[in-house]
């Protein structure tokens, strides 16, 4: 057994398996905790849905955390920190709710030139430019809408002649920056394919700083100290076996996941 700081489980969704690079973040922070991960696959993109719709799937995402006892939830997708997160902080009051461009944009506002790869959804939005620019009035944000990357992730495409010719034509858009962002959770998996066009080294995954802001925001609670033992649970709206196996890639998962 070992120390785990946060009393109750913890609550991670995503559309699929991309919020499962801020799970693998966390572990290496606070590997002791209870995550209880859900997958909305059946609605599987959200970038290109509504925002009643993403606001309405978020909901049910949130209900059904409160039926396991979660007392923080982690809105581990790009597209509903941006489209969702204002509504279900005012519907949901007795649950500390983390968006992720909202918690990461502070960190990237030292940055005056960004371009950001996201969903159409979340460029709309121009979620990224107005929370930067809180904090770095003269940034520079170019966001991107990347269609179709999602699902090269979601169905394992990542070096068909289609997926290449996809990423080569998103990246003529990105212009002299200092770094590119990248602004839905399912792009760290494109990562290997995205350095066959330009350096790894000049992306930035803002799950690695999401996870921190997370950590040091739980530990300041000061819940106190549980010995217990780590505690993984999987949940999927649509196809259990499909979302196990693409998630191999990032984060190796042992339990069974479950359908709801």
């Amino acid at each position: 057994m070992a120390k785990r700081i946060c009393k109750t489980p913890i609550g991670i969704f995503d559309s699929g398996v991309g919020g499962l690079s801020v799970l693998n973040e966390l572990d290496k922070l606070m590997p002791v905790e209870h995550y209880i991960y859900y997958a909305d696959t059946k609605n599987i993109p959200y970038g290109d849905k509504s925002q009643e719709d993403i606001i309405k799937f978020g909901r049910e995402i949130l209900n059904f955390f409160l039926f396991k006892g979660v007392q923080h939830v982690i809105i581990a997708c790009n597209t509903s920190s941006a489209l969702s997160y204002n509504v279900l902080k005012q519907e949901f009051p007795s649950i500390k709710i983390y968006p992720l461009i909202q918690s990461v944009a502070k960190n990237l506002a030292k940055y005056n030139n960004l371009a950001v790869l996201a969903t159409e959804a979340t460029v709309n939005s121009g979620k990224y430019a107005s929370e930067i620019k809180k904090y770095n009035r003269n940034a520079e944000v170019n966001e991107i809408p990347c269609p179709g990357f999602t699902e090269i992730v979601e169905n394992g495409l990542y070096n068909s002649p289609t997926t290449l010719e996809l990423i080569d034509d998103r990246f003529e858009l990105l212009g002299d920056v200092d770094k590119i962002v990248l602004g839905c959770t399912h792009y760290p998996y494109l990562l290997n394919t995205f350095d066959k066009f330009i350096d790894k080294e000049n992306f930035i995954d803002p799950a690695k700083i999401f996870a921190k802001v997370i950590f040091e925001d739980i530990q300041n609670e000061n819940q106190g100290v549980i010995f217990d033992l780590p505690k993984r649970e999987f949940y999927v709206s649509d196809n259990p076996d499909k979302f196990k196996e693409n998630a191999k890639i990032f984060y190796e998962i042992k339990e069974e996941v479950q359908l709801v």
